[in-house]
């Protein structure tokens, strides 16, 4: 059989060593170091708009620690985004409180601004104001930030980006993780750029940093003993990692253009087939970094499913994947509100993704179109 094709593997730039090195000779293999601060200040430099970024385990941990700074507690309520990886609810339960959910826009996929301002006011209609409101920048897909920032500045609640899918993405020329009062950043193995495991929580405040970094290494006061006054977390980053992220940063933009190289090669792979819509900014002020291209398939043109698109992917060893179930069809989240139609659903029901790896080669994009072209939709 031949090589796997991964739906989006790890893609190391050469540098990455010679910062992990450098935490080894110096015996800095702790979750403080250089290249935690290093880190840090590269993501920081990246983004701009006067953020501050804390390096942690995971982009979870940075959601937690973000809803635990504006507040949030047992029986609030957190509208969240249903079209979206259960990571991005999971903190709002660790917390006692409870998910609102909002379909998406059909264009965008991303939370519908419609059905998002239908659900504050329901909810304040039954005397439960939300605490925070997270949206996703879905698949590296910037989400409507302008009416979304408009509905949370007109109800006087704090926005929370996950941006674990979209670094180097940006909307109206303003990068993703810089629009809310805080936002997540995740370094996961399959991210457009990866620190082995790892996130970060950027922050509108130095202050707000500051809690982040005490919360994530215990809480511990300041006293010549172990004295905490609060409950922490261990959830700093190891300069090892940190390292990794180091190195990758410095090919970011490279690892940006070659995803979005990646959608043009599917999007020419795909523009005679009726069937096929790949997704897409909707204009020119969305400007993706396309971690995973997408597409959906049209069942009124087409009678193939995207299973039966994936099933004749896996049979060349190369690796798809269906689009996020909605968090409300969700068993764990049965119970939860829901505000919105059937969007999402149809988006899982109809989408696949193919892989976007940043180091996708030549050969693997001819077994791609093999596949593509010998199916018939």
């Amino acid at each position: 059989m031949e090589s796997k094709i991964w739906l989006s593997s790890p893609h190391m730039g050469g540098g990455e060593m010679k910062y992990i090195q450098e935490a080894f000779d110096h015996n800095w293999v702790a979750p403080l170091g250089k290249n935690v601060d290093e880190f840090e200040i590269a993501i920081e430099d990246f983004l701009k708009e006067n953020k501050y970024a804390a390096a942690l385990s995971s982009g979870t941990a940075a959601l937690h620690l973000a809803l635990i700074q504006l507040g949030v507690g047992y029986g609030d309520e957190v509208i969240c985004q249903s079209f979206t990886f259960s990571a991005s609810a999971n903190p709002i339960k660790y917390l006692g409180a409870i998910p609102v959910f909002v379909d998406s826009d059909k264009t965008n996929w991303n939370m519908s601004p419609e059905f998002l301002e239908i659900a504050i006011q329901d909810r304040i209609k039954n005397h439960k104001k939300p605490k925070a409101i997270i949206v996703v920048h879905l698949y590296g897909m910037p989400a409507m930030m302008d009416e979304i920032l408009e509905i949370c500045n007109k109800y006087d609640i704090p926005l929370v980006e996950d941006s674990a899918e979209s670094l180097g993405s940006s909307y109206k020329g303003q990068k993703c993780g810089t629009f809310g009062e805080f936002a997540l950043l995740s370094f996961n193995g399959n991210k457009i750029i990866t620190t082995s495991g790892g996130g970060a929580l950027v922050s509108s405040k130095k202050e707000q940093k500051a809690k982040t970094i005490f919360l994530s290494t215990q809480a511990r006061d300041q006293a010549p003993h172990y004295q905490h006054s609060e409950v922490g977390y261990n959830y700093r980053l190891s300069n090892i990692c940190a390292g990794i992220g180091r190195g990758q940063m410095e090919v970011l933009q490279e690892r940006v253009d070659q995803r979005r190289a990646n959608h043009d090669f599917y999007k020419e792979l795909f523009s005679d087939i009726e069937a096929v819509d790949v997704f897409s900014e909707a204009s020119s002020d969305f400007y993706s970094n396309h971690w995973l291209t997408s597409i959906t398939i049209n069942r009124n043109i087409s009678a193939r499913t995207n299973h039966d698109l994936m099933s004749a992917f896996a049979e060349k060893n190369i690796e798809t994947r269906p689009l996020w179930k909605p968090m409300h069809l969700q068993p764990v989240f049965k119970d939860c509100p829901y505000y919105g139609e059937d969007v999402a659903e149809e988006l899982f029901n109809q989408g696949l993704c193919l892989p976007s790896g940043s180091n996708l080669t030549n050969d693997d994009k001819k077994r791609i179109y093999e596949v593509i072209n010998n199916f018939q939709f």
